[in-house]
């Protein structure tokens, strides 16, 4: 286990903070108080309910699928990765595409599993004829989708999913953390499909990263078993309480998202307009960026001199030279794409 890398983003302070793909804004101040009080009327020193089934069935019906096969826990990774403890024995080969999110790769050999990436293409599309090869070659148990990708940005082609079902013997676990911001879902595919896992997180559209939240939508009897995965007591009473207040004012939320969507496509088009830079279509809340023989130098003085943090994705397969940015505030934008100018224009 020591010689696997861990999950590590390294802290650092910043005026403009667009390396987590999380909100650029928080929940209104009326929103956290009726968050607070709710937890202040709460015994704190008794344990949370082991199951918050009210709050199941509410992300339940807003899913469209059923309280028996949706459970929650502490972030869309915490069930991922208990999804994983609980199918991927020693030696098991797990597929999924890269570059795709860390966690996958890390988790799966930490389990003692095989981590089986599959390349996208230069245009950082899913080669989903490559994928469902590689899993039929290796008997594959897990193949594991994300869908927009991580940190791409790239689209699940719509007959994906149904394909690799079809196709395959594994179980499907298609991670839609970024869903609410473009593509589609393998939701429609739940009922007739008892290997398809979906995950999702409160963490990005609904701008709750701090209190993690996430949810697994599953048939009954496989949730069943995945639930098995996890630790007792995983979701707090305060993240149950932040969760409910926020169902209860999605309207906000949901219009928050339809500024994320139309920020990103300005900040593609800006982007794009700069001299040494090559963008990508995205339909997730960040934009991925390449800046040949100089994304080390952008990551760097993007921070140093203006005060502005992004994610450097580099040493990811096909990602030489590559950042990540979330998209921030109209305001946020400007100031980046003003520094980008600057840094630019001038030497190295």
């Amino acid at each position: 286990m020591r010689q696997h890398p861990a999950y590590h983003v390294t802290p650092r302070a910043a005026a403009r903070k667009l390396n987590q793909n999380e909100s650029p804004w928080d929940l209104p101040a009326e929103l956290k108080r009726e968050v607070l009080a709710r937890w202040e009327a709460l015994p704190w020193n008794r344990y949370p309910e082991l199951v918050p089934h009210h709050l199941v069935a509410r992300i339940a019906a807003r899913a469209g699928w059923v309280p028996e096969g949706t459970i929650v826990g502490c972030g869309s990774n915490d069930l991922l990765m208990g999804a994983l403890l609980a199918t991927v024995e020693a030696g098991a080969p797990v597929v999924a595409p890269v570059p795709s999110f860390g966690l996958y790769h890390i988790v799966t050999e930490l389990l003692g599993g095989r981590h089986v990436g599959v390349p996208l293409t230069e245009r950082f599309a899913y080669d989903v004829d490559a994928l469902l090869a590689a899993a039929r070659r290796e008997g594959a148990g897990v193949l594991i989708l994300c869908a927009p990708n991580n940190p791409t940005g790239t689209p699940l082609p719509a007959d994906a999913v149904a394909r690799a079902l079809a196709e395959t013997e594994a179980l499907v676990f298609c991670d839609e953390a970024y869903l609410e911001f473009g593509g589609g879902s393998a939701l429609p595919l739940l009922p007739a499909h008892p290997r398809l896992v979906i995950f999702r997180t409160f963490s990005k559209a609904l701008g709750l990263a701090g209190l993690r939240l996430g949810y697994a939508l599953g048939h009954p009897a496989l949730m069943a078993e995945l639930a098995k995965a996890r630790l007792p007591y995983n979701v707090n009473a305060l993240t149950v309480a932040a969760v409910e207040a926020a169902l209860d004012h999605e309207e906000l939320l949901a219009e928050r998202v339809r500024l994320v969507a139309a920020e990103r496509e300005r900040l593609t088009t800006a982007l794009g307009a700069l001299p040494g830079l090559e963008t990508w279509p995205s339909l997730a809340n960040f934009v991925l960026v390449r800046a040949r023989g100089r994304g080390a130098e952008l990551f760097r003085r993007l921070h140093a001199e203006h005060g502005i943090l992004v994610r450097d994705v580099s040493t990811q397969p096909l990602l030489a030279d590559c950042l990540r940015i979330t998209v921030g505030t109209p305001d946020d934008t400007e100031a980046l794409v003003d520094a980008l100018r600057r840094i630019l224009g001038g030497t190295r």
